[in-house]
């Protein structure tokens, strides 16, 4: 591991095998970049990082892995977005995503092979999630794999829900002269939903699990209720696959996990495929919702591999 300076920045760098992690742990615990040496000695980015990124506000730079705390999505009460209700029936404040992706962190541990970063609640975050926790980040990097916990320690007197999860901007199309529909995903799941503006989930019948990136309709939906573990993606031909993997011998690993696919346009350089514990607002209808009691902790699990 070493660091680099931009534009007085401190960044963290990564060096295994053929691959290469950039990072940012103190804001977001962000994971920025992740590219490959080829054989041919080009680099492939298999994590998107745009060039012309703002520094200035890195929470909405389109790229990288944002963290999603405490809960994934829109929130919403009753129909009005940016609301959550906790478990006494309490309406609080709810940013989209929750809000540790442009948290402060503490970087706790680190060495060759990755690092652990621990989020500072401000004032603000207090108020919509008013609760006494040690929220941790910890990326471990191989040469073809990364592994990714969140973990929620509940230091209260009372019990604390969460359905946290993971933004990745993943590069694609990654093949000179390919277009998105050159590419497909495979998800195995038995449910998929798009999530309506009063924030009630609308089931998408039928719907494929096996689809195609170039199909502007699946930007946006939300499948759940997995009977395996592991989403695909790739080019068509089935080479160069990534897999996304939620470890099951963690606790919050459950039928509800979702995977949302989302992309900003048809032509941006990216296309996010997202596992998170549960489809967005779970706090209102309790999909993927989970519970921490007092003096427990609790983790979410993922793997990517190349």
């Amino acid at each position: 591991m070493d660091t680099i300076d931009y534009n007085g920045i401190t960044l963290h760098r990564w060096h295994c095998g053929p691959s290469t992690f950039l990072a940012r742990p103190e804001l977001g615990a962000r994971l920025m970049n992740w590219n490959l040496q080829m054989p041919d000695g080009t680099v492939r980015d298999v994590i998107h990082w745009p060039e012309d990124a703002d520094f200035e506000r890195f929470d909405k730079v389109r790229g990288g892995n944002p963290i999603l705390f405490p809960f994934c999505g829109r929130s919403y009460h009753a129909g009005e977005i940016g609301y959550w209700p906790d478990r006494d029936g309490t309406v609080r404040p709810m940013p989209m995503h929750g809000f540790s992706r442009n948290g402060r962190f503490t970087v706790v541990a680190t060495n060759e092979a990755g690092f652990t970063a621990e989020l500072q609640p401000t004032a603000a975050d207090h108020e919509a999630y008013p609760y006494d926790y040690r929220f941790t980040v910890r990326y471990e990097f191989s040469e073809l794999k990364l592994r990714v916990t969140l973990t929620l320690e509940n230091l209260d007197h009372h019990p604390i829900l969460w359905s946290a999860g993971h933004h990745f901007y993943f590069t694609l199309p990654w093949r000179d002269g390919s277009t998105r529909g050159d590419y497909q995903f495979k998800i195995p799941a038995k449910e998929c939903y798009i999530q309506n503006g009063d924030g009630a989930l609308e089931p998408v019948k039928p719907f494929a699990k096996q689809g195609s990136f170039g199909s502007i309709e699946n930007s946006n939906r939300i499948f759940t209720k997995l009977h395996g573990s592991s989403t695909t993606f790739g080019p068509n031909d089935g080479s160069e696959d990534i897999h996304i993997n939620i470890l099951q011998d963690t606790e919050t690993a459950s039928p509800a996990n979702a995977v949302l696919l989302w992309t900003e346009f048809k032509d941006s350089p990216f296309y996010c495929v997202e596992p998170w514990m549960g489809p967005p607002n779970g706090a209102e209808h309790g999909k993927g919702l989970h519970t921490v009691a007092p003096g427990e902790r609790s983790s979410f699990t993922v793997e990517v591999t190349v």
